[in-house]
C-alpha cells in the first residue's frame, strides 16, 4: 500500500498530560515538527460548528460569529464560498421540526462570486450559520472561519455542493490520473465533489471508494447534529492532532509511533487498524521511568527552540529574530573564514548547511508570515541559483503553503509561509526590568553615592525627617553592614530616620524612596 523509504526513518513520539498533548515528529532522530494540543481547548482546524452571527462589520465586509470560543470567531465574505446560498438552504431544512433534505436530491441554488458580494446581503445579526474553522485562535485573535465546508480523509477531501473532481498537482502520471478520476466518479453521489490527495496514488480502488463513502456518511451525521443542537454548538470534531498527523504522513518510512498514555495508545491503534491493519504493530506504549521526551532525546531539542542562536557545523550559526512584521534569520560563518582561503566556496558551504537548518526551523517553530534570510554574500550567480534551487527542494516537504523567492544581489531571500495554528513554542522571555533590555545597568560602585544624594535632597530641600528605602535584599544587606553602617552614618549626618525595607522583586540597583505611609516621595 505504501512506497518504501530507505533513506528516512520517521518516528512519532507523543507525550500526554491531563491538560496538553505534545507530538514530536522526528526524522532520523532529529526533531522536525512539534505540535501542542490543549486537551481542554477543543478548537481545531477542520471542526464544524453551528454558529450565531454576533456582529456585522460592513466596512470590513466581514462578520463576527459566536461559536462558543472566549473570543468571537471571524468570517470574511471571501471565505463564505460560492455555494453559501445552497448551504444556507440545506442547514435550514435540518432545523428542529423540519424533515431535512438529502444533498444528492437537492436542487442547488445559483452560486455566487464572493468577491462581488456584500456580507450584509447574506448574513444578519442573530442568524444561525454552519461554519468550519480554517485557522485556530492565535494570541488575541479568535478563530478564522469558512462556510466553504470540506471533509478530509486519508486519500480524498470531500467537497459538498459541487460535482467536480480535482487532483493534487503532485500526481504526474496520466494513467494514474485517469484511474483516480474513474474510481471517484463511480462512487460519488450527485452534488458531491472531491479533491484527490497525493496519498491516493498508493491506494487501491477499494481504499478510495471506502474513503469517499465514509466521508459522505460523516457529512450526513454532521447535518443530523443540527437538529439536536442550539447555536453555538460543535457539530463535528476533527480527529485528535495525533491522528491527523498520522493520517497525513503515515507511510512506509514510519518505523514507530510511541505514546506514554494508554488511552491515547488504544485510540491510535484503533485508527491505524482501520486505515492500514498491517501497520498496527508500529504503535508502542512507553512504560519507562524517564519522561518519554528525555528518553528519546527530544527534550534537549525542544529546549533549543527558545534559543536565539542555532549552531551549525564547524563554527557557523544562525541568529533568529522575531518582530511584529516579520521573522529575520541571519547566517554567520563564525570562525570558518579565518581558516579557509576560498571565501566563495566557504560561503557556499555555509549557506547550503544553513538552508537545511532553516527549512527545519521553519517547520519546527512554525514560523509564519514573511521570513527574510540574510545569507552570506556570494559573487557567482550560479552559486546563488544553486542555493535558491536547494532551498526550494528542502521546503518541498513542508505541508504549509509557502513561497520561496530567489536571492537578491544583497544575498537576501524572502520566504512567505502560512501558519494555521498557534506557534508550538512562543518566546517566553520578558524584558529585564533593571536594564530595560539594554544589557547595561548603573555601576554599583556609585549606588551608595546616588542614594546619599537623594537623601540629602529630601532632607535639605523637602525638609523630610523620615525616609523609607525600599531596595533589593542585596542592597539592604550592604546598607546595614557593620556596626557603623552606611545607614547609621547617613542618619547622624542628615539628622533623619532611615528605614530600610527589602523587596525581592526589585532589580539590583533599583531604589524606592517612600514616606511612613508607603507613598513614593519622587512621584
Amino acid at each position: 500500500m505504501f512506497n518504501s523509504y530507505s533513506t528516512m526513518n520517521r518516528e512519532l513520539i507523543i507525550s500526554v498530560t491531563p491538560t496538553e498533548m505534545t507530538i514530536a515528529l522526528c526524522e532520523d532522530k532529529v526533531l522536525v515538527e512539534l505540535n501542542k494540543e490543549q486537551t481542554q481547548n477543543g478548537f481545531a482546524v477542520g471542526d464544524i460548528y453551528l454558529g450565531k452571527v454576533r456582529k456585522i462589520m460592513p466596512g470590513l465586509n466581514a462578520a463576527f460569529v459566536n461559536i462558543g470560543h472566549e473570543r468571537d470567531a471571524f468570517i470574511h465574505c471571501l471565505d463564505m464560498g460560492g455555494h453559501f446560498p445552497s448551504l444556507k438552504k440545506l442547514v435550514s431544512s435540518y432545523q428542529p421540526g423540519k424533515r431535512g433534505m438529502k444533498l444528492e436530491a437537492m436542487k442547488l441554488e445559483d452560486s455566487i462570486n464572493p468577491k462581488d458580494e456584500k456580507i450584509t446581503s447574506h448574513l444578519e445579526v442573530g442568524q444561525t450559520i454552519m461554519v468550519q474553522i480554517a485557522k485556530e485562535a492565535i494570541s488575541t485573535k479568535g478563530p478564522r472561519l469558512t462556510s466553504d465546508i470540506s471533509l478530509a480523509g486519508r486519500n480524498v477531501v470531500l467537497v459538498p455542493f459541487t460535482s467536480k473532481i480535482f487532483l493534487s498537482q503532485k500526481i504526474r502520471s496520466n494513467e494514474e490520473k485517469k484511474r483516480l478520476k474513474r474510481v471517484a466518479a463511480a462512487v460519488l453521489p450527485k452534488n458531491f465533489g472531491v479533491i484527490i490527495r497525493t496519498a491516493a496514488v498508493n491506494a487501491t480502488d477499494l481504499d478510495i471508494e471506502q474513503d469517499i463513502l465514509a466521508l459522505v456518511e460523516k457529512w450526513y451525521k454532521t447535518l443530523q447534529q443540527i437538529r439536536k443542537s442550539q447555536a453555538p454548538a460543535l457539530l463535528m470534531s476533527e480527529m485528535s492532532r495525533a491522528n491527523t498527523i498520522i493520517r497525513d504522513t503515515l507511510d512506509g518510512s514510519f518505523s514507530q509511533i510511541i505514546v506514554d498514555d494508554e488511552a491515547m495508545y488504544n485510540n491510535i491503534r484503533s485508527y491505524i487498524r482501520v486505515v492500514d491493519p498491517e501497520r498496527e504493530k508500529i504503535v508502542k506504549l512507553y512504560r519507562g521511568t524517564l519522561p518519554i521526551f528525555d528518553n528519546f532525546d527530544v527534550a534537549r531539542q525542544i529546549k533549543s527552540l527558545f534559543a536565539k542562536y542555532v549552531s551549525l557545523k564547524r563554527g557557523a550559526y544562525l541568529i533568529i529574530e522575531h518582530t511584529e512584521a516579520m521573522n529575520v534569520i541571519d547566517v554567520n560563518s563564525g570562525n570558518r573564514t579565518k581558516a579557509e582561503d576560498n571565501q566563495e566556496q566557504t560561503a557556499m558551504d555555509v549557506n547550503l548547511a544553513a538552508a537545511h537548518e532553516i527549512a527545519r526551523q521553519l517547520r519546527l517553530r512554525d514560523l509564519g508570515g514573511i521570513v527574510i534570510v540574510d545569507f552570506i554574500d556570494m559573487h557567482k550567480a550560479q552559486n546563488r541559483q544553486t542555493l535558491y534551487e536547494e532551498m526550494k527542494k528542502l521546503m518541498a516537504s513542508d505541508k504549509a503553503k509557502h513561497t520561496v523567492l530567489p536571492l537578491t544581489k544583497f544575498g537576501l531571500m524572502q520566504i512567505t509561509r502560512q501558519r494555521i495554528r498557534p506557534v508550538a513554542v512562543s518566546d517566553i522571555r520578558d524584558v529585564c526590568p533593571t536594564c530595560n533590555g539594554t544589557g547595561k545597568i548603573e555601576p554599583t560602585i556609585l549606588l551608595d553615592r546616588k542614594i546619599e544624594n537623594q537623601i540629602s535632597f529630601l532632607v535639605q530641600d523637602r525638609k523630610k525627617r523620615y525616609v523609607r528605602l525600599v531596595v533589593s535584599p542585596y542592597v539592604a544587606a550592604f546598607l546595614r553592614r557593620g556596626l557603623w553602617s552606611l545607614r547609621m552614618k547617613w542618619m547622624c549626618k542628615y539628622n533623619v530616620w532611615i528605614d530600610i525595607r527589602s523587596n525581592q522583586s526589585l532589580g539590583m540597583v533599583d531604589v524606592r524612596y517612600q514616606d511612613r505611609k508607603g507613598k513614593n516621595l519622587f512621584e
